[in-house]
């Protein structure tokens, strides 16, 4: 029963991933990569928010929006901590349709119950300062980080992500949020830059005797050069600003002096943030490796293909334009980490979304920095046991990184993880057999 438990666990893992079709439309590692070390992880189930749909937050096809909510308990019962769901963006009206016909658009797709792993478990040994907080995880179902607010009625998109944020709030402070003594707003990926894009918004919520805090984990998209000398990555937030009327929603701190795609990156919001923040990511961030600094529209003849596939592989002036990538990530945070209230935890390695991972949060072989994993780091900065200010010395050096390392067939746009610590390697359909995970075809199926 156990194992098929099991089969069943990483066959929805598979289908998943199998999800995604875009380079730059996919950000969601944290399904995929959650389940890490968790044996048994909690299952919870969703639900939709009634009225969300006559305010107008409503996903792209105009189905609710969801979240899943699991109780706190004892010490925990007044504490609050709100996953924003990742999962990409979309930049077109192409991109956005094929979007509303999958879960990243359309509650109709959304699982039913999704594992509980991380920061989101309840149990102590597996996330020991929030395992008895209300633990909620706020479904993506607009394709713009929580932000858009317009529609495209010929195409039958609607790009309200603003409005189910607020319709998100509104129901959670319904359910007991309003009463909350502590409160932590994180995300994972586009919900880690939502988290950002959020945080004083979600502590005007709040009266003063609250703790509010924020945290964005692997949310630190940067305004980088691809390398072909372009710039993917702004090309595609461009795209999603403009399409999705995000710019009335963007910070005036940003927008005041500069443009609006320019105010959608972190880079230039994290100083003017007024509430504690803490930036989790990986200096060699894996999907920003994967789909803004070397997508195959920026590297037509393929030789950064096994590079990305594989870090070990990259060659020295490879390496070098990487530790170009993250002296870039260490400046944009130069000012940010001035300021005592803010954390930072920003490890070499090639990651990316590490605080729903069960092994890389909290794990008796978790990535460390010093001697302090991501949870303790997390835990110390909120609950203001310590100041965090911790940033990796550079690739090669940390040897305790659970890297990720991607399997490729020839058709497929984006790669799939081979590397997932400690699932187990028995044999069968959607397994990882010797240490890699089954390749599937383009109609979903393994192939072994």
């Amino acid at each position: 029963m156990k194992l098929l438990w099991v089969f069943g666990l990483v066959g929805f893992v598979l289908s998943r991933w199998v999800d995604c079709l875009e380079d730059l439309n996919v950000t969601d590692l944290s399904h995929f990569e959650s389940y890490g070390v968790s044996s048994n992880p909690l299952m919870v189930g969703l639900t939709l928010i009634e009225g969300a749909a006559a305010k107008g937050a409503v996903c792209l096809d105009g189905t609710s929006p969801g979240y899943h909510l699991h109780r706190g308990f004892g010490l925990g019962v007044n504490n609050w901590l709100i996953q924003l769901e990742g999962g990409g963006w979309c930049n077109n009206v192409r991109t956005c349709v094929y979007r509303k016909k999958t879960r990243r658009g359309s509650s109709t797709y959304m699982e039913k119950q999704i594992p509980f792993t991380g920061i989101l478990s309840n149990k102590a040994e597996e996330n020991p300062d929030f395992f008895n907080w209300n633990r909620v995880k706020l479904r993506y179902c607009d394709g713009a980080s929580f932000s858009g607010d317009g529609q495209d009625e010929a195409a039958g998109l609607n790009f309200q992500g603003q409005r189910i944020w607020l319709a998100g709030m509104e129901e959670l402070m319904s359910k007991g949020m309003r009463r909350a003594s502590q409160a932590l707003l994180s995300g994972c990926s586009a919900g880690g830059l939502a988290a950002i894009l959020h945080c004083d918004e979600f502590q005007t919520l709040f009266p003063s005797t609250t703790k509010v805090k924020c945290l964005s984990d692997a949310g630190l998209f940067l305004d980088a050069i691809d390398v072909s000398g372009g710039r993917t990555l702004r090309n595609m937030f461009e795209g999603v600003v403009s399409l999705q009327g995000v710019q009335k929603n963007l910070p005036g701190t940003c927008t005041g002096h500069m443009d609006p795609t320019s105010c959608f990156f972190p880079q230039n919001l994290i100083a003017n943030i007024r509430t504690p923040l803490f930036l989790l990511n990986a200096a060699y961030d894996a999907w920003q490796l994967q789909a803004s600094l070397a997508p195959a529209s920026a590297d037509p003849h393929g030789s950064w293909r096994e590079c990305k596939l594989n870090h070990a592989n990259c060659n020295a002036s490879q390496i070098q334009f990487l530790q170009g990538f993250r002296n870039q990530m260490l400046n944009a945070v130069k000012v940010f980490s001035m300021s005592k209230e803010n954390g930072l935890f920003i490890n070499s390695c090639f990651a990316h979304c590490q605080t729903e991972r069960q092994d890389t949060w909290f794990a008796d072989d978790s990535p460390l920095i010093g001697n302090k994993g991501i949870a303790q780091s997390v835990g110390d900065w909120y609950f203001d046991r310590a100041g965090v200010k911790a940033v990796d010395c550079p690739y090669p050096c940390d040897k305790t990184c659970h890297n990720l390392v991607f399997k490729s067939g020839k058709k497929d746009p984006f790669p799939v993880p081979q590397h997932i610590s400690h699932l187990s390697e028995r044999k069968g359909a959607g397994m990882v057999v010797n240490g890699v995970l089954q390749q599937s075809n383009e109609d979903g199926e393994i192939n072994t």
